[in-house]
């Protein structure tokens, strides 16, 4: 069952804010198993003042980060894990195959593929118009 969750409800579930919330809706596929998320990509993203000057390019860490929120998004949906914080434990596997531009939609698709208590896996995807931009594995802990 999809429920699909704007920019206020992921605001109730996970405790990032402005500059550093990178989702703009969510469609959980299952919570606390898998789900995909939106960005809009706009040049008015703070970080495209100095990545780069007159060539704005997505950088891969706020890519990956925003795999994370997608990923904290589905996980902390679940009741087990409401109000709780996510953190970053690692990166794996992580490759970038296309470059993310203002104008572009950035889709993401993450599966929590494994979770022991609080510390688990997701594995993402990102995509522009169908392409893949990015994928790899991030591990988390949750507290």
């Amino acid at each position: 069952m999809e429920k699909l969750l704007n920019v206020n409800d992921i605001k109730a579930i996970i405790p990032h804010r402005y500059p550093f919330l990178f989702v703009d809706k969510v469609e959980i596929g299952e919570i606390g198993i898998k789900g995909t998320g939106y960005k809009n990509i706009t040049v008015n993203e703070p970080y495209f003042q100095g990545h780069f000057p007159n060539m704005p390019v997505m950088p891969g860490v706020i890519i990956i980060e925003t795999m994370a929120q997608v990923g904290a998004v589905i996980l902390l949906g679940d009741e087990k894990f409401k109000g709780k914080t996510p953190y970053f434990a690692g990166i794996n596997k992580f490759r970038f195959r296309k470059k993310v531009v203002p104008g572009d939609t950035l889709k993401i698709e993450v599966e929590i593929i494994k979770l022991r208590g609080a510390i688990g896996i997701g594995k993402g995807k990102a995509y522009v118009d169908n392409e893949l931009a990015a994928e790899g594995e991030f591990l988390f802990a949750i507290e």
